[in-house]
């Protein structure tokens, strides 16, 4: 379940990027939305949204480019998204759009699980999935009530902090996934920090799915350098480097 963020050259490159995941078999894919105050995301990401915005890249130019990519792929895509973008917007007229381009759900890592519920309604009565975050220091009885208000899936944070690569997981990470497994019928995918195949080989028997993000954002930053068609490749190969763990 990779992460694709919109801070290329321009909007051709993400769609291309997602048709690229589509094809190595990765199940679904995150467009990161653009913001200039990026809540738990590392400074890889950090650098892709800081790009994307100075080159005038918006919601709607994103939300256009999934909607002429997404017909093509084979996995859906959902939106990475601040609430502050949502809130902005109109919270109904944002699930509209986002479904009208194609997208079939929303991740806003910044909605607290108190203030979700108008969102969540939304979200349920058109059939939008909203997924929300579980972290290590989320109390259970809060991690419960996150997962009655989700939809689509579960998304838990392997660590404490920000996202970005990291040699070593933390070794309660499994037992944390598999005692919430026991209290929810949603499917949990686990992201941040998660880079390596050796990662995906430690979570694939308690996750239904892992996100990578900041490492193939990384390798996208390298079209400063490099020529797409180089770039792309790297990118589907590491997607099939990290797809084919799952099966060792």
């Amino acid at each position: 379940m990779p992460f694709v963020t919109a801070g290329d050259p321009d909007l051709a490159f993400t769609a291309a990027v997602l048709r690229e995941l589509a094809s190595r078999g990765c199940n679904l894919c995150e467009v990161g939305i653009p913001y200039s105050d990026p809540i738990a995301d590392g400074p890889v990401i950090q650098a892709s949204y800081s790009r994307a915005l100075d080159r005038g890249i918006r919601l709607a130019q994103i939300l256009d480019m999934v909607g002429q990519t997404a017909p093509e792929l084979s996995m859906p895509v959902v939106t990475m998204v601040s609430y502050s973008i949502v809130y902005r917007y109109g919270l109904e007229r944002y699930v509209a759009a986002a479904k009208t381009a194609g997208a079939a759900g929303a991740i806003v890592p910044d909605l607290l699980v108190e203030e979700a519920d108008e969102f969540a309604e939304i979200c349920r009565r058109e059939d939008f999935s909203l997924i929300m975050l579980v972290t290590p220091t989320t109390p259970r009885e809060r991690a419960l009530r996150i997962a009655a208000t989700s939809t689509g899936f579960l998304y838990y944070v392997s660590v404490t902090g920000i996202t970005g690569e990291r040699s070593d997981l933390p070794p309660e990470l499994t037992e944390n996934v598999r005692w919430l497994r026991e209290q929810t019928d949603l499917p949990i995918c686990i992201g941040f920090g998660i880079s390596r195949p050796e990662h995906v080989e430690l979570l694939a028997p308690v996750a239904d799915g892992l996100i990578v993000g900041s490492a193939i954002v990384r390798l996208i930053a390298g079209i400063e350098d490099r020529s797409r068609d180089e770039v792309l490749a790297d990118v589907g190969k590491y997607a099939s480097e990290l797809i084919g763990a799952l099966e060792a």
